[in-house]
């Protein structure tokens, strides 16, 4: 009837089973992406091997890839992918991977576009594969691998001088000194030169989600100046994370300028603290502890970390000078890129290629 409430009409069990419903268009629509994306790389990738078996075997010259560019899109005019570029794309990946073993693992959980970045980025094997697999199991970007890959974040994982071996039992150790980072990349960050460490604080915790993002993955916010209360004096970590894996509590110390032994003996303490008072020893690895400095000579970091009695990692970190920053793009770029970004998206989902430019 007109003006009847309708959800006095709905059956019992109505709305439950319209939430089911929709959660199962949502599974079936990431189903649906993904086995798209399976069967895309799958052929492109066939294509790739097809055209580096004839120019191979049968001696056919780099200029065949221009006659099939042409000739697929007469073919094809509805569909995107058949330009010079993305046929050559196709060879290449082809040869980066010769095992089609790839294709349908790791390799078909990634759009096509993180493909071509891994394929201008890297040369070595090895390293296109690590950062593969990184994309795959934490869920970059295209704009987040090139960033991860610019940045060499495998060289600076687990880098960090630091005495876990000696502190902690393995595996743990090895655990521990994966959460380091050196440098950290603070390039989110907008720091004068003369900038003290509690600026530096204040502008990590201001762009809290970037500064959690060059920590790396599954580090948690927990405080900043954590208050720790011990006899009659007062101690105060800059900050403190927590390893939502490993289920760690990381303490981490500020430091503008070079490495000094005596941070290692304030840091320690910081560390001892929150182990004893803060962690769960029931379930918590125990708690290890992060120095970060502009600067460090190796002999006399290795001389204090063997003195500490707490597991702790001394790394140094970078931010934008002024100057540098004078070089990024402006606002009207940056939407510009982002248009883009959305664009390239669309095409990935419909399974188009990289526009030639």
């Amino acid at each position: 009837m007109p003006g009847q409430d309708v959800d006095a009409v709905v059956p019992e069990g109505y709305r439950e089973l319209l939430e089911e419903l929709k959660q199962k268009v949502r599974t079936s629509r990431v189903l649906a992406v993904r086995a798209a994306n399976t069967e895309l790389l799958g052929l492109y990738w066939s294509i790739g091997r097809d055209i580096l078996e004839r120019q191979e075997r049968a001696g056919w010259g780099a200029k065949i890839v221009e006659r099939l560019a042409h000739d697929l899109r007469a073919a094809f005019p509805d569909q995107r992918g058949w330009s010079r570029r993305n046929l050559q794309y196709m060879r290449a990946f082809a040869a980066a991977w010769p095992d089609p073993a790839f294709v349908h693992q790791l390799g078909a959980q990634l759009p096509w576009r993180h493909v071509t970045v891994l394929l201008d980025r890297l040369d070595e094997p090895a390293l296109r594969d690590w950062y593969a697999a990184e994309a795959v199991e934490h869920g970059w970007s295209r704009n987040v691998l090139e960033h991860q890959i610019m940045n060499r974040l495998h060289a600076r994982i687990g880098a960090a001088p630091s005495n876990f071996r000696s502190h902690l039992p393995a595996p743990d150790s090895e655990l521990a000194q994966q959460l380091t980072r050196d440098p950290y990349i603070f390039d989110h960050l907008d720091l004068t030169d003369r900038a003290n460490e509690r600026a530096l604080e204040q502008a990590l915790m201001d762009r809290l989600q970037g500064t959690l993002t060059a920590f790396g993955h599954g580090m948690a916010f927990v405080g900043r100046q954590v208050r720790l209360d011990v006899g009659d004096d007062v101690l105060v970590v800059d900050l403190l994370l927590f390893h939502v894996t490993q289920l760690r509590y990381v303490v981490v110390e500020l430091k503008i300028g070079r490495f000094s032994p005596a941070y290692v003996g304030q840091l320690g303490t910081y560390v001892a603290v929150v182990d004893d008072r803060v962690r769960d020893h029931t379930i918590h690895a125990p708690t290890v502890g992060l120095l970060l400095c502009t600067g460090r000579d190796e002999q006399v970091v290795r001389y204090a970390l063997a003195s500490a009695s707490a597991p702790l990692a001394v790394a140094t970190y970078d931010t934008l000078t002024p100057e540098q920053r004078q070089d990024l793009p402006d606002l009207e770029q940056l939407t510009a890129a982002l248009t883009d970004v959305l664009a390239d998206t669309s095409r990935e989902l419909a399974g188009d290629e990289p526009i030639d430019t």
